[in-house]
């Protein structure tokens, strides 16, 4: 019998989320999927581990640091064409009970949803908002560059699109922390696109999904935990500026042509400004946080 489904992650050195991530999987599904990790170069030896210990785990060593979006595509290109749904999920997910079975349930509901995904829980207990439109050029920019100066500007709200979150409905992209994919769907469209080597690849997925006339659907009755950010906390000097560069992708890929090449251009000298910016001040916080906890060690 063909399985149903099948899980894929991709691992850069994410020591203990990994083990999490595999041990609360059983929790999510009564189903026995298999799962891919597609590894970029970690160092920690959590993939080997997995694979060792874990029964249908099989590691894919990339190569290379192929980002998000390229990891994935090789992970799946692993994978049977007849598993009929794939799940995308970063390793610093916690799985909550049934939340798979209740994704697979909701795409019996929705037979044109090419994505479906759950309500995401922050590590305190507050709710994520994965659900959200897609960025147009005008307010794209105007979140890419208030958001993180005036959290409630209306660029940003508007495109946050976080006030319901109990309601299982169609949306305009979902968080690529954790994806049920319709594999037909996923192959339609090409699956991801390798350019973006973080962030933004999950915008852009479900932006074409859409485009090719499938829907993105949001189950809240599907519940997970991510513990996000472990990877791109500890290194803003490189994940800020390629967040920067993939919103400037996302637009330039939707701008086309001589007549918008100055949009273009503004857009690009305005992003690689405020990544500066932003660098510096996470930079800082780091620092700041470093000294005290020194400070601290100290006096103990």
């Amino acid at each position: 019998m063909t399985d149903q489904l099948a899980v894929v992650t991709v691992t850069y050195s994410s020591g203990d989320y990994l083990k999490s991530f595999l041990d609360t999987l059983a929790l999510a599904t009564g189903t026995d999927p298999r799962v891919v990790i597609a590894d970029n170069g970690s160092n920690d030896g959590a993939p080997e581990a997995a694979e060792r210990d874990y029964e249908r785990v099989t590691l894919v060593r990339t190569g290379a640091n192929l980002g998000y979006g390229g990891a994935v595509n090789r992970a799946v290109a692993e994978i049977d064409p007849t598993v009929e749904f794939i799940v995308v999920a970063n390793p610093d997910v916690a799985w909550g009970s049934g939340s798979l079975d209740e994704l697979l349930a909701a795409a019996k509901r929705w037979p044109r949803a090419g994505s479906l995904g759950p309500l995401i829980r922050e590590p305190d207990g507050s709710v994520y908002p994965s659900a959200r439109r897609v960025p147009k050029l005008v307010s794209g920019t105007g979140h890419a560059l208030l958001g993180a100066v005036w959290k409630n500007n209306p660029f940003t709200r508007a495109y946050l699109d976080d006030e319901r979150t109990d309601v299982e409905r169609a949306a305009g992209w979902l968080s690529g922390s954790c994806l049920l994919l319709r594999r037909e769907a996923f192959d339609a469209v090409g699956g991801f696109d390798s350019r973006y080597f973080m962030y933004m690849e999950d915008v852009d997925l479900g932006d074409r999904l859409g485009k090719a006339g499938w829907q993105n659907v949001f189950v809240p009755s599907a519940e997970i935990l991510h513990t996000k950010g472990h990877a791109a906390g500890k290194n803003p000097e490189l994940m800020l500026p390629a967040h920067h560069a993939s919103a400037y992708r996302f637009q330039a890929d939707r701008n086309p042509g001589a007549l918008r090449a100055p949009l273009r251009w503004g857009l690009r000298v305005g992003l690689a400004l405020r990544s500066r910016i932003a660098v510096r001040a996470a930079r800082r916080e780091l620092d700041r946080a470093a000294q005290a906890e020194r400070e601290l060690g100290g006096e103990s």
